[in-house]
């Protein structure tokens, strides 16, 4: 078991409907474009695979997929959506959980490394990506760059989201590396409002770069969205793609 937080049933049942914009056919296709390029005729792993969003539309794409999900909660709403044959998910978490077979891809989305809270983690979920790819296969994480250009002097918050029906603002533990996601969502139209807040372990990219080579991956390349955008000092994320050396 790693340090990463457990998502609730509460959280999972209304996951979807959060993140129903990110979910669309528009939104996903550029991402699924990019996946099933790269897992070419082969099988496709995805760590933290949640309720599917991504892995289920990939498999519809035609691209076998696996998952590992630490939160039963959560691969209970993705088992609504597909039967356990044509997609199999393992209960486990990203680091050290071990699902049969080879793939040409692994991939990990929507900052989800973060949920590892210890750099010892996080290394060792390069260690199990590299561990299930055939010689030649990609490891593929979707990742914020850490906003701490905009954290004016002597503060440590930074607003993300101020919305009508949504507030999110992260704080910072600069010496740790872990920020807090504050998240208040109004539910209903009495004003009231749901407080959430998650913690993440922060990467810059090149301290990625460093542990894909203790995992023995090299940098492909990297881009700043899935429609291959050039990555530069202005992006807000990255895609980055490692390979596994052939024999």
């Amino acid at each position: 078991m790693t340090s990463s937080e457990l998502w609730t049933r509460a959280t999972a049942d209304r996951y979807d409907a959060e993140e129903s914009e990110r979910s669309s056919a528009a939104f996903l296709g550029p991402t699924l474009a990019f996946l099933a390029d790269l897992a070419g005729d082969g099988r496709a792993l995805e760590f933290a695979i949640g309720t599917g969003r991504v892995g289920v539309p990939l498999r519809e794409r035609g691209v076998p997929v696996a998952g590992i999900e630490l939160s039963e909660h959560m691969a209970a709403a993705l088992r609504r959506k597909i039967d356990e044959e044509t997609l199999p998910v393992t209960i486990g978490d990203m680091a050290t959980t071990v699902v049969p077979g080879d793939f040409t891809l692994v991939y990990l989305v929507y900052n989800t490394i973060t949920n590892l809270l210890t750099q010892d983690e996080q290394v060792e979920c390069f260690r199990n990506a590299a561990r299930h790819l055939t010689p030649g296969g990609r490891f593929v994480i979707e990742l914020g760059v850490p906003p701490l250009r905009f954290l004016p002097p002597g503060q440590l918050a930074v607003p993300f989201d101020v919305s009508e029906r949504h507030l999110g603002f992260d704080t910072f533990d600069l010496v740790e590396q872990i920020l807090v996601s504050h998240h208040f969502t109004r539910d209903g139209d009495d004003g009231r409002y749901r407080g959430d807040s998650s913690r993440h372990r922060y990467a810059w990219p090149a301290e990625l770069d460093l542990m894909a080579r203790l995992a023995g991956l090299e940098l492909e390349r990297r881009v700043g969205d899935w429609s291959g955008e050039p990555f530069t000092e202005d992006s807000a994320k990255h895609i980055s793609v490692w390979r596994k050396p052939s024999l």
